[in-house]
């Protein structure tokens, strides 16, 4: 009857069973569907359970067969396909931003996107899109001494936590979503997740990884998994160690009262970025920076339970009342006709430094137009209806801040795009009002908007209070009474460890403390983002590239506007590119490079030598899906569009 009928043998391994368990042998035709091949495997093998999160995968073609109304001859199974009947939610060990592990269940069956959308929620962190997962670094010989380390810290299991109902918005209950108070483990495990470390002693920090260079930078970032191919398919296994962090650094939509645990996870990778030296800062930063961990550890120490914060519809009503004064003031005709007629102007006595020109050796004093985006100079008031002696156009510029608050230092470093590459200018101001109106000006011209935008009188606010945060403030009573508590080793990175004994780092620490003293400490955390935010080199993931016609290797930084052409010998900035001038940009899969096209016929093509060309797309792409969000879209996650971007040739 066999050899009559069209059916023929499929084996498949069916985990339950033990690894070393024959495979069960179905009778099968090619019509079968797999939903018809998984009931069957259950009914052979006779074990009564909850086999809802089983799926089949199939081992040769390392894929998951997930459509279960598709037929054996649709997926192309033959005789000799080796399947398997496995759970598709496994144990991970996850190394969250604030350096804890936790121990959940993730999805080893959906894309990467998706399981860290998973993750997210159940860790009750909103905009899951701007995080993803890094493999490990490998561990050779340290792994047998941490073995033996009985300072190894507590993983932290949140695998029989379950979320309740299907809402977005959880329930919450002192604070916390209320399937954290389960059991005082899980609440543990809530504060682990949503107060910061207190604890941190040198030796935390001296044992962490510290990048050195640029290249060490960009080795980091080839670890990235690829968001549109699952765990399994990328080898990853049961109980593997992965880290969890923020990869895109465009935060939206930061709100104290529903982010408690995104905030304090950013926080720690901010906090981690500045101790572990990934990000540069000056002498002064580095205070604010000790000052600000200080000021929010005591809060923390302190603070039993989580800042409840007032009732959410009172929230709501504000909410709503603010949306409605925005679209009343956007729709005034008067403002309109105001904006595009009256675009504010700078005017003032600037020293401009020209180092690449041999002419100027030092700053000399020119009376300097800002107007629009671009910077006219003139040797002097007189002359400014006449030609300026130089014109610069800020659209795509990179503007570094050059700023030593005691010394009375307020300079601008401009990096204007030429044809030979990027000239280099310096703009000082004589004090600190004079410098926050021309950085912001700067800053937004960069990004090709006016003195006009909405943001303008913001961004010189942000600048003003991080320069307050750097000003001496010493109250010496305050600082002799709080020194004994103080590990100011903790605070710094292992640079200024070396360079300043304790009994120099406290008292300035402690100086710097009366300025943030009055903050409380979810304002303290989102000023510590800020700050970080507003160093130079924030938010540049680098990659070792070679471009097209070029002998040597590069450094490619990868921001949340541009990509920046770094000379890996000097770590100069050679060339920024803006992706509001971008027009396309392609993958040839085979030779691993990437070519884009910007405005004005400009291509630039480079191979990927240090990650996966994929990494590399993927930054690009969710770069320019996250400049996409707008808090009009109800907290929908386009993912089919985060795909279409970041997918190259294995788009879903």
């Amino acid at each position: 009857m066999a050899a009559i009928d069209s059916s023929w043998e499929l084996m498949v391994f069916v985990e339950e069973l033990g690894p070393d368990a024959e495979p069960v042998t179905l009778r099968v035709t090619g019509s079968t569907h797999i939903g018809g091949v998984m009931l069957q495997t259950v009914e052979a093998i006779k074990i009564s359970k909850n086999w809802s999160d089983h799926a089949v995968w199939w081992e040769q073609k390392r894929m998951w067969l997930l459509k279960t109304n598709w037929t054996l001859d649709k997926y192309g199974i033959l005789a000799d396909a080796r399947l398997h009947y496995m759970p598709q939610h496994r144990p991970i060990s996850l190394l969250l931003p604030n350096m804890r592990t936790v121990r959940l269940k993730a999805s080893f069956s959906s894309p990467v996107f998706q399981c860290v959308v998973g993750i997210c929620r159940l860790l009750n962190i909103r905009h899951p899109e701007e995080l993803s997962l890094l493999r490990a670094p490998e561990e050779k010989e340290k792994k047998k001494k941490k073995e033996k380390d009985p300072s190894a810290e507590a993983v932290h299991d949140l695998t029989g936590l379950v979320l309740s109902g299907g809402s977005k918005q959880q329930q919450v209950y002192n604070g916390m979503p209320a399937y954290f108070t389960d059991s005082p483990e899980t609440e543990e495990c809530y504060r682990v997740l949503s107060v910061s470390r207190t604890s941190l002693t040198p030796e935390n920090i001296m044992k962490r990884y510290r990048p050195g260079s640029l290249l060490e930078k960009a080795q980091i970032n080839s670890r990235w998994l690829d968001s549109s191919r699952s765990l399994m398919q990328q080898d990853v296994k049961e109980n593997d160690n992965l880290w969890l962090r923020f990869k895109y650094y465009s935060f939206f939509d930061l709100e104290p009262k529903y982010d408690m645990v995104r905030i304090n996870q950013l926080y720690e990778q901010a906090r981690w970025a500045v101790l572990l030296e990934e990000i540069d800062c000056t002498e002064e930063e580095m205070m604010v920076f000790a000052a600000l961990q200080y000021h929010i550890n005591k809060l923390s120490l302190t603070s039993k339970r989580p800042e409840v914060h007032r009732d959410s519809g009172l929230d709501d009503l504000d909410t709503a009342l603010s949306h409605l004064e925005v679209k009343l003031g956007g729709s005034s005709a008067t403002d309109v006709l105001d904006s595009l007629t009256d675009i504010p102007e700078l005017k003032d006595t600037l020293r401009i430094l020209r180092p690449k020109r041999l002419t100027l050796k030092g700053y000399k004093p020119h009376w300097v137009v800002f107007k629009d985006t671009s910077i006219s100079c003139y040797k002097s008031k007189e002359e400014c209806l006449g030609e300026p002696v130089q014109q610069l156009n800020l659209k795509g510029c990179e503007v570094v801040p050059d700023v030593n608050v005691t010394g009375q230092k307020f300079c601008i470093k401009l990096l204007v795009p030429s044809p030979e590459g990027m000239s280099e200018v310096y703009l000082r101001c004589d004090n600190e009002h004079q410098y926050a109106n021309w950085m912001a000006a700067c800053r937004l011209a960069a990004k090709g908007k006016t003195m006009a935008d909405s943001t303008y009188q913001s961004e010189i606010e942000n600048i003003l209070s991080f320069l307050t945060l750097q000003k001496s403030n010493p109250d010496s009573s305050q600082v002799s009474a709080d020194s004994d508590n103080v590990n100011t080793q903790a605070l710094v990175s292992p640079r200024y460890q070396k360079k300043f004994k304790p009994k120099q780092l406290t008292p300035r620490i402690l100086e710097a403390h009366q300025n943030v003293a009055q903050l409380s400490l979810m304002d303290a955390k989102m000023r510590f983002i800020q700050a970080w935010q507003s160093l130079p080199d924030f938010g540049v993931s680098y990659f070792l590239v070679r471009f097209k016609g070029c002998r040597k290797d590069e450094i490619l930084g990868i921001a949340n506007n541009r990509l920046i052409r770094i000379d890996l010998s000097v770590g100069d900035v050679v060339k920024t590119w803006r992706y509001s001038n971008m027009r396309q940009w392609n993958v040839n899969w085979d030779i691993r490079q990437v070519a884009i096209e910007f405005d004005e016929h400009i291509n630039v093509a480079f191979s990927c030598i240090s990650a996966n060309c994929k990494i590399v797309h993927e930054y690009i792409g969710g770069y320019i899906f996250m400049s996409t969000r707008a808090k009009d879209q109800n907290e929908t996650l386009n993912e089919e569009l985060f795909h279409k971007l970041t997918g190259g040739h294995e788009a879903l």
